[in-house]
């Protein structure tokens, strides 16, 4: 049994415009200890299937389908049941290690009220295990780091905090929302890295939400590219970063750059985004499609086996190229 089990996944929001549906039909699931990647345009409904995992959707956001943690339907928990499941399986790093921190509390408090408030520790063992966390994380002179304000850190360090807040608790399964958000190139590599080690070293299961292509053929061993609030292709990482077989996969793909190939520029995916509040009867990527037929606008594609991969496309695979 997979540890996270999200099948036919909904998210919606009520605004003065309309619904706007986020997710549509969202099916994935993680094993214990493996590194999924959820990849794709901003817009395409990765962050609001991570807040929906952990029950943070915002106030006029609404879920349907399901998701299971360990067996547990998460979707219809009370609030101090979903608290519970958060402090004791699941935990979220978020995007912008700059806001992330309340920045009128110290460190420490901020990371000691974790503990007591989900494991009921006292203040002075709460405090010895969040230096040990700091420590874990590979944050120098943890204990004196610890009085100190979040604007008294870089933002690498920042994220190492969060990193070492969501870990407190020891979950089985770790979200990461765009993780190096902000950072450096030499930070982004040192935070993976860090991220590597508390997998291999905890046997943290996690999901990888992100833009970077690089990142995720470097660490991730299967990936779900999203577009419109549904999935396009799933599959292993080497499988479909060597031939995919979905056009917007494909041009998610062309558009990054490589060392082993002579490239005067880069390729771009032509218009824009589906507007989520109007979504076209078919598949949402049809208007910038190079490969479109013509049912492809009026008929959903299922997401059918290819080789080694999932495809939502009506497209001949071996034309995608």
């Amino acid at each position: 049994m997979a540890l996270l089990d999200v099948d036919n996944l909904a998210v919606s929001f009520r605004t003065a415009d309309g619904i706007v549906n986020a997710v549509n039909g969202l099916s994935i699931s993680v094993d214990g200890g493996e590194t999924l990647a959820i990849v794709g345009e901003s817009g395409s409904g990765k962050s609001q299937t991570a807040f929906a995992v952990m029950g943070l959707l915002a106030r006029n956001g609404s879920a349907s389908g399901s998701i299971k943690l360990d067996g547990t339907e998460l979707l219809g928990l009370s609030q101090a049941e979903l608290n519970r499941k958060r402090a004791e399986q699941v935990a979220m790093i978020f995007q912008d290690p700059m806001t992330s921190l309340n920045p009128y509390l110290r460190v420490g408090d901020q990371m000691v009220e974790v503990l007591t408030l989900h494991k009921g520790m006292s203040k002075r063992a709460a405090l010895k295990e969040c230096v040990a966390m700091l420590e874990a994380v590979r944050i120098p002179d943890a204990r004196g780091r610890l009085s100190m304000y979040p604007h008294e850190f870089s933002g690498g360090m920042r994220q190492r905090i969060m990193i070492a807040m969501a870990l407190l608790c020891h979950p089985r399964l770790l979200i990461a929302d765009e993780p190096t958000t902000a950072l450096d190139v030499t930070v982004q590599a040192q935070i993976m890295e860090l991220l590597a080690d508390i997998r291999r070293d905890f046997g943290t299961a996690m999901i990888l939400i992100t833009h970077d292509l690089g990142i995720v053929a470097d660490t991730c061993e299967r990936t779900v590219v999203m577009y419109g609030g549904r999935v396009m292709e799933q599959g292993a990482t080497a499988d479909l970063f060597a031939r995919p077989s979905h056009p917007y996969t494909l041009g998610l793909l062309k558009a990054v750059p490589r060392l082993d190939v002579d490239q005067d520029e880069l390729e771009t995916i032509p218009g824009d985004p589906p507007d989520m509040s109007r979504l076209p009867k078919g598949c949402p990527f049809t208007p910038r499609c190079a490969f479109r037929l013509e049912q492809c606008a009026d008929v959903q594609p299922d997401l059918l086996p290819w080789q080694n991969v999932l495809r939502a496309c009506h497209a001949d695979p071996e034309k995608v190229k």
